[in-house]
């Protein structure tokens, strides 16, 4: 029996990436035509680390907002106070069914019309079930 004792693999330190690399691969990402993982591969960087990055920067350009790229490497925007919730009201206009249920069905050369009032609208629908059956 083998009684060896496995020593565990050694970590790696965590790579640091300076702002302006992160500014650099995630200008690359945002060209026409260039693949993210292309652009990871090419960089020896993680593919979904380098999409966060994108991903990141894209939601802060959306919100019209300026971002700068912290020495920790981390996307924060510049000059921009918290962000703070607004309640907001929306009233539902309640406007009454007006107008009919308009249907026409053509058979060969007859043709059916029919009005059915638009508050009658389930009774409608049932008719219409039997009548395709």
């Amino acid at each position: 029996m083998d009684t060896s004792v496995i020593a565990p693999v050694a970590s790696l330190p965590r790579r640091r990436h300076s702002a302006e690399f992160k500014a650099q691969v995630i200008a690359a990402c945002l060209q026409p035509g260039v693949s993210i993982a292309g652009v990871a591969l090419a960089n020896q960087l993680n593919a979904n680390l380098l999409r966060s990055w994108v991903s990141r920067h894209r939601d802060q350009q959306r919100g019209g907002v300026s971002v700068r790229i912290g020495a920790n490497g981390s996307l924060a925007p510049t000059g921009c106070s918290p962000l703070t919730l607004i309640p907001v009201t929306v009233q539902r206009a309640n406007a009454p069914a007006s107008g009919d249920i308009q249907i026409e069905i053509r058979n060969h050369q007859t043709v059916f019309q029919i009005a059915w009032p638009m508050s009658q609208a389930t009774a409608c629908a049932q008719w219409l079930r039997e009548l395709l059956r």
